[in-house]
């Protein structure tokens, strides 16, 4: 077997040799051809397996991720691509199994998809991502199982306690800020919006494109049921905001029509879109700072700055309604 360059990542668990070709025996895939790890994420270990039968993603759950949600995972990627999403599919073992376990962590070999992420996106892919988002929910209707979003509005209390005391690391007032919006947003927070299964983590790096064209959809390890606005309120600020941090609208407008074009947003949904993208930011913020300053020893990938995410939330913060964000009705 051939190790093609192995990549510490920031969370990382070594695979010995034996353990890999003894795992993958019980797939029917051919044997392992090389293998190697990952940079992109930071909550799983993710390996690119070359067996006999072709390319495949391994993945070895660490983090955030609880074991007791895989199946609701696994089951959603067969349901989407039963109902025309593009995206990964778990192989099964010769037991009839996707979930297995690797190096005492629950592991996973799913399908490659072939493409590449946008690292400038512009409007086209914007109005590309908004149509995949609005498929994406559309197929979701009829998924049977549910999962609490644990990093909405409920876990930002508790996130915010597992950094408050050294948020002023970062930057001095921090934590007095988060505080301040968490109450603030715990009295507005929206009620009764449509609901369903959201992707919530619908990143750049999550999106694949190929010849010009939204080629697949993956890591759907944050995927759970909420406001469906707030999957689009989390697209916004994941595509739609410029390296200075100023809110592109015309890409905003490009996401929203894509989305539009599958299902339009209620009234109610529009109205709340600020409350919704506020909301959004903040969970990035938060979930960002524990990262930063609980950096694992010895890791390689830098955790992602989570001041980004301050500054996106003063943005939404002085934004008066959808119109801010494209939304022209």
């Amino acid at each position: 077997m051939r190790r093609a360059g192995s990549i510490r990542m920031a969370v990382y668990t070594e695979v010995a040799d034996e353990e890999l070709e003894a795992f993958v025996a019980s797939y029917d895939i051919g044997a392992v051809l090389s293998f190697k790890g990952i940079a992109e994420g930071v909550e799983n270990s993710n390996y690119l397996l070359h067996t006999g039968a072709g390319y495949f993603i391994l993945t070895l759950y660490e983090k955030r991720v609880n074991e007791a949600d895989l199946p609701f995972f696994l089951g959603l990627l067969e349901h989407l691509s039963a109902h025309g999403v593009t995206c990964p599919q778990p192989v099964k073992n010769s037991r009839g199994q996707a979930l297995g376990r690797l190096a005492d962590r629950p592991a996973v070999i799913v399908t490659f998809l072939d493409g590449l992420s946008a690292r400038r996106p512009d409007a086209r892919h914007c109005g590309m991502v908004g149509e995949a988002l609005g498929n994406l929910h559309k197929a979701g209707a009829g998924y049977g199982a549910t999962r609490e979003n644990t990093l909405s509005f409920r876990g930002w209390l508790p996130l915010f306690r597992s950094a408050e005391a050294r948020a002023d690391e970062v930057l001095p007032g921090l934590a007095v800020t988060i505080a301040e919006e968490i109450a603030s947003l715990y009295q507005i927070w929206p009620k009764d919006l449509p609901a369903g299964i959201i992707h919530a983590d619908l990143f750049p790096d999550n999106v694949f494109f190929l010849a010009g064209k939204l080629s697949g959809l993956i890591d759907f390890y944050f995927a759970c049921t909420d406001f469906l606005a707030y999957d689009v309120a989390i697209c916004l600020n994941a595509w739609c905001f410029e390296p200075d941090a100023s809110f592109n609208i015309t890409k905003g407008m490009a996401l929203i029509n894509g989305y539009e074009r599958v299902r339009r947003l209620g009234d109610a949904e529009t109205a709340a879109l600020p409350v919704l993208a506020r909301g959004a930011a903040l969970r990035f913020l938060l979930t960002r700072l524990v990262d930063w300053l609980n950096k694992p020893e010895g890791a390689l990938v830098k955790p992602k700055d989570p001041l980004e995410y301050l500054k996106k939330l003063r943005f939404h913060q002085q934004a008066d309604s959808a119109r801010d964000y494209g939304l022209l009705r």
